[in-house]
């Protein structure tokens, strides 16, 4: 029977294509749902064999913790030499598109709140 051996939801694509090699290189069949037009399904990678889900579970955490280290000592790197994404980065590389997000954000919460900070007049 079929079981789900990855969520894909909110991965990077990087990632997602290094799990389906590993599991291609080890000759561990699956298969692969999507979440759909809506966005409401599973994204997620399924093994066919489920004899094989504890040996794929240790090849992917193995395979995290790598990519894990890697990637904080990129971080690192590029904050050591200052290029690091801040907030301030951003700001300067696209003010109109911060300052048009933050509008947004301070526009939804207005319609949120504002039925309740009329409710006693």
């Amino acid at each position: 029977m079929a079981v789900r051996l990855f969520k894909l939801r909110d991965v990077p694509d990087d990632e997602a294509d290094d799990v389906r090699q590993l599991l291609t290189d080890h000759d561990m069949p699956f298969y692969e749902t999507h979440a759909g037009g809506w966005g409401v399904g599973t994204p997620a990678i399924w093994l066919h064999d489920e004899k094989q889900l504890d040996h794929a579970r240790v090849l992917i955490d193995e395979y995290q913790q790598k990519r894990f280290v890697r990637v904080r000592a990129e971080y690192e790197a590029l904050k050591e030499k200052g290029r690091h994404v801040t907030f301030l980065g951003k700001f300067t590389q696209h003010p109109v598109l911060v300052v048009v997000f933050i509008l947004v954000a301070l526009f939804i919460l207005y319609i949120s709140l504002s039925p309740f900070l009329n409710f006693g007049k």
